[in-house]
């Protein structure tokens, strides 16, 4: 790709991003190109289907989890490492409106654009939890499909605005019900999940 048409693409992406935070998944392209001061003839020969500007935008975001989980498994405790990536996938999630009920679908439709991008975040996810497992930091009876679902219920928490308001401290709830400890319940306080504010 030229330079010049690069640069158009990434600019399409970063428009394309801000209009689905704003309006959900569903926005207009129409709406884009003009937000983008393109035509629509313009965005559709980047990304000639509503599922390619998607797959575009949030397979970037995908990649970005998933290498953060790659650096928490080497940075951080089995525990910490666990739930800040929760928090993290919960809040890109929650970023964009209806992505939710996109990856619950794309994960199971091998023909969707978005699935291997889905598999590949639930199986970064899956090794995070598995790690905690084997250092007795995590509950041993879910796995990472139960994980990827928990991110889509905390997402969809926070996506409800009347739910909103509770978003936070159910996903401290939902975080310590994940989490456990060597020693058994005498020892549960001592490994409450230690969260962190995203930066």
């Amino acid at each position: 790709m030229r330079a010049d048409a690069r640069k158009n693409h990434d600019h399409l992406l970063v428009v394309a991003g801000a209009a689905i935070t704003e309006q959900g998944v569903d926005v207009s392209l129409r709406d884009i190109a003009r937000r983008a001061g393109v035509g629509l003839a313009t965005l559709l020969r980047h990304f000639p289907t509503r599922e390619a500007l998607l797959d575009a935008l949030l397979r970037t975001s995908f990649d970005e989890l998933t290498a953060k989980a790659g650096e928490l498994e080497t940075s951080s405790s089995p525990e910490d490492a666990l739930v800040s990536w929760l928090r993290d996938c919960v809040a890109w999630t929650t970023e964009y409106q209806g992505v939710t009920e996109l990856m619950a679908a794309a994960i199971e439709d091998t023909e969707s654009a978005l699935h291997a991008s889905c598999v590949t975040l639930r199986a970064a996810g899956t090794r995070l939890l598995t790690r905690a497992q084997a250092a007795g930091k995590a509950r041993s009876d879910i796995d990472g499909t139960d994980l990827f679902a928990l991110v889509a219920a905390l997402a969809w928490l926070g996506d409800q605005p009347a739910l909103a308001p509770r978003a936070d401290r159910l996903f401290e709830v939902v975080a310590s019900a994940i989490l456990t400890s060597a020693g058994g319940s005498d020892a549960e306080d001592e490994h409450r999940p230690r969260t962190r504010t995203r930066g």
